[in-house]
């Protein structure tokens, strides 16, 4: 950047410096030898005093270019713009170009990955698409051993630090990753400019910089040996990439099973390829259009699963494809299920078995009855007139029936006209050669007739069928969308969707394991596959079977939606229930962990105490004196009293994490019981305010005084010896709040909660204060019955802790004792 800077302010280009971090850096120090530097703006705060950017100043002084550095820099506190990518933004406004510096580690999209590399996480992020705005990008490349020799010389950290920083962070292997990471970076932003600049120019011959392959699904059986191979073809180089597309047609005729879909999405996704879905009703196409808009490669197919004889409908989608490719390799990839025929089509009869016979009883009986009808006023009425009413017939036919029963009413009865309605009558003879041409007519717009209103039959109800589908699917993507993931709620969604008696998901451990019931609805569940009506399998392990009656064959495509959701719900419950016996697992493990590193540290000093006082007093070789036995007794007494309460606290703490305090509330006054557990807890230094006007309060005795001298004890710890600690009462909000006020130090905003977790010291507080429990076990207390208990900021410097407990309702202001349950 300073290079730059240099080249234009040779050039004659206003240039400035906005902000440059030196680091200590006495290279870069003496590069910012002749570069006009704007004065910097300087903040106050608690932790001390900082220096920002003055962006007013930049922006008054309009230079043509400002430098900027560390664009992923989070500003101090007291800022205008919390992020200085935002300050960058507001000189770019104002005309000012902006030349800065970011590093990969901060780009957002890497942050996980480099984390995984270094092992040390990146706070300071910036999202990539502020990046991709510049003007210009360039890449300062520089190899791992070029950057740890710069480390070594001193030039980027100073020499106490540079030994460290090669030893840990600067390995050789992490910078070899973060620089493949960053030519990668940079590699897709070319990548996308080309794709711009092809778009632009109107440019559709293929530039092949990098292997892209496009595989072709159906959703087929046949899907996951078309991955592997693709995959296999994308990985001969570096940087190709797998691409997977479905095109699935806009009348829904060849839909697939989208438990298949999604089990390949997956198996894409494990390959690091991506999954697109594209709609086309001219298949080869939309897929050629897909792999010329990605600039593919090569495309990969399967072989046809047509039947031989289905080749004489059209060459196929693969010899298509490969006809039309032109630039692109296209692979045909033979599998075990080519020329096999599909059976995922969509079923062809559209009518019920019903009407399906009514229609052939009409469309045989139709003809001849309509001729008898006819025949006694035959003379009177034109041939034109009787085609019109058999037509009428066919069409009636077929909109009730279907193609093949209209197909038969127009055949029958245009040979039913010939013989009855066509001179010479009662003979298939045919006089005029006009009405052979009208009978011929006939037949095709019958038969033509025919067909459009079977299309349009089956066209109405398979559009009802998908409206019916996509508001189910619609609904399931909205529990989804909505966190409605219970198991049981889904499995009621289905069989309330099917019209079934019950609804079961069933899982087993192996192949030839039992099978297990991991849900179930509805009455008298099915325990295996066998014994239900409906199966429709997951994966190898889980499967969903319904019972109550047969389904269709084209419910299945939801039914595996449905299915799939399913094993998505149950992955998620048991990743749900790892992760919380993890934490739980984890915060045992951080409790129980500094409660040894505690008990090895802590409990040494006031033993250490005792035995010295002890062991003085044992010593007969010499004659103490009154006051120097006082003394020695009360260290001795000192270290009993904090082993005492370390132990207590200990205990307590225990026993909260165990969820065995079970408090017994009575109805207390405070003016009887606060006195006393203050005096307990600290001899002098405390003085206690509580009006005997006080509403009595709802809680256990023990706990409320085992509360109240943790606090006044903490109290009194950070507190001068000269300054009192003050205990007060009163009434807020419907309940009485106790407040230990103290003018020590005090906490910042940020550490009032966190005081509260166990262990928890703020600041340089020595050892010698505690361990930090008491107010963690203070505030499990409180909570345990019915109060809270929370810090605020003392008035004028220190710290008031707030015990709040409910007023109690009984007429009894009695102070019976509550016990701790062991």
């Amino acid at each position: 950047m300073l290079d730059e800077a240099h080249r234009r302010l040779l050039r004659g280009t206003d240039v400035v410096v906005g902000v440059v971090d030196c680091g200590g850096r006495p290279l870069t120090e003496e590069m910012l030898v002749g570069l006009e530097i704007v004065a910097p703006r300087e903040l106050g705060h608690q932790h001390g005093k900082f220096t920002e950017m003055d962006v007013d100043a930049v922006i008054a002084r309009r230079p043509r270019v400002a430098l900027v550095d560390d664009l992923a820099h989070t500003n101090a506190p007291g800022s205008r713009n919390e992020k200085r990518i935002q300050d960058v933004e507001e000189i770019l406004d104002a005309g000012i170009d902006v030349i800065s510096t970011v590093d990969v580690r901060q780009l957002a999209s890497l942050n996980d990955v480099v984390e995984s590399i270094t092992g040390v996480p990146e706070r300071e992020t910036i999202p990539d698409a502020a990046v991709r705005r510049a003007d210009q990008i360039e890449f300062v490349d520089l190899t791992p051993e070029e950057l740890r020799r710069r480390i070594a010389d001193g030039d980027v950290y100073t020499p106490g630090r540079a030994d460290a920083a090669l030893a840990n962070y600067f390995r050789p292997g992490n910078l070899t990753a973060l620089r493949e990471l960053a030519l990668l970076w940079v590699a897709d932003g070319v990548d996308e400019y080309l794709r711009e600049h092809r778009g632009r120019h109107g440019f559709d011959a293929m530039w092949p910089t990098r292997e892209r392959v496009v595989v072709a699904l159906t959703g087929g059986p046949e899907g996951d040996t078309l991955i592997r191979r693709a995959a296999r073809i994308a990985g001969r180089g570096s940087g190709g990439e797998l691409l997977a597309v479905h095109v699935a047609r806009s009348d829904g005729l060849s839909g697939s099973s989208p438990a298949d879909l999604a089990r390949q999405r997956r198996l894409v996704d494990s390959l690091d390829g991506t999954f697109h879905s594209v709609v086309g009703d001219d298949v080869p196409g939309a897929l050629l259009d897909f792999a010329r808009g990605e600039d593919a490669t090569q495309i990969v197919l399967g072989s046809s699963r047509r039947k031989p004889w289905q080749f004489v409908l059209g060459p196929g989608v693969g010899a298509t494809v490969a006809a039309r490719a032109g630039d692109i390799d296209t692979h045909i990839v033979t599998h075990e299920y080519a020329g096999r025929g599909r059976d995922d089509r969509p079923r062809r009869t559209v009518t019920a078995r019903g009407r399906a016979v009514l229609a052939w009883v009409v469309a045989l009986l139709g003809p001849p009855a309509l001729t008898a009808a006819l025949v006694p006023i035959r003379g009177n009425a034109a041939l034109p007139h009787d085609m019109l009413l058999f037509l009428a017939l066919t069409v009636a036919v077929a909109l009730f029936g279907g193609l093949w029963q209209g197909v038969t009413t127009a055949v029958l009865g245009s040979l039913f006209m010939d013989y009855h309605m066509t001179p010479p009558l009662d003979t298939l003879d045919i006089a005029a050669p006009g009405n052979v041409l009208a009978l011929v007519v006939f037949v095709v717009i019958a038969l033509a007739v025919a067909s459009v209103v079977d299309l349009a039959a089956r066209r109405t109800q398979q559009a009802e069928r998908g409206r019916a589908e996509a508001e189910t699917l619609g609904f399931l993507a909205g529990s989804v969308l909505r966190g409605e993931r219970a198991l049981p709620a889904l499995l009621e969604r289905v069989r309330v969707t099917f019209d079934m008696r019950s609804v079961s998901l069933l899982r087993r451990d192996g192949p030839r394991g039992s099978w297990e019931s991991v849900g179930s609805v509805g009455v008298d569940p099915p325990t295996r596959p066998d014994t239900a009506e409906v199966e429709v399998a997951v994966d190898e392990s889980l499967v969903l079977v319904l019972s109550g009656r047969p389904l269709p064959a084209d419910t299945r495509r939801v039914l595996g939606a449905f299915a799939a959701q399913a094993a998505l719900v149950l992955e998620r419950g048991a990743l749900v229930a790892e992760a919380a016996e993890a934490r739980r697992l984890d915060e045992g493990n951080r409790v129980d962990t500094a409660l040894f590193a505690m008990v090895a540290r802590d409990l040494r000093a006031p033993l250490a105490a005792i035995k010295a006082g002890a062991s003085g007093l044992r010593v007969e070789e010499v004659d103490w004196e009154r006051a120097d036995r006082a003394e020695l007794l009360a260290t001795i007494e000192a270290g009993a009293d904090r082993l005492d309460r370390l132990i207590g606290n200990l205990l307590d703490m225990s026993r909260l994490r165990m969820g065995t305090v079970d408090p017994l509330p009575s109805d207390i006054a405070l003016d009887e019981v606060i006195p006393g557990a203050v005096a307990r807890a600290a001899r002098s230094g405390v003085r206690v305010s509580i009006p005997e006007t006080l509403p009595t309060v709802r809680a256990d005795a023990e706990l409320l005084e085992r509360v109240m001298a943790n606090l006044v004890e903490n109290a009194v710890l950070h507190t001068p010896a000269d300054t009192p600690v003050t205990v007060a009462a009163g009434t807020a909000r419907g309940r009485v709040e106790l407040r230990v006020v103290d003018r020590g130090p005090g906490l910042p905003d940020d550490a009032k909660d966190r005081v509260f977790e166990a262990f928890a010291r703020h600041g340089d507080a020595p050892r010698s204060r505690g361990v930090g429990l008491g107010l963690a076990v203070a505030r499990g207390f409180a909570e345990a019955m019915g109060g809270s208990l929370a810090a605020e900021d003392t008035p004028g410097g220190g710290l008031t802790m707030v015990f709040a407990l409910p007023v109690s309702t009984g007429p009894n202001p009695g102070g019976v004792r509550g016990e701790l349950a062991s």
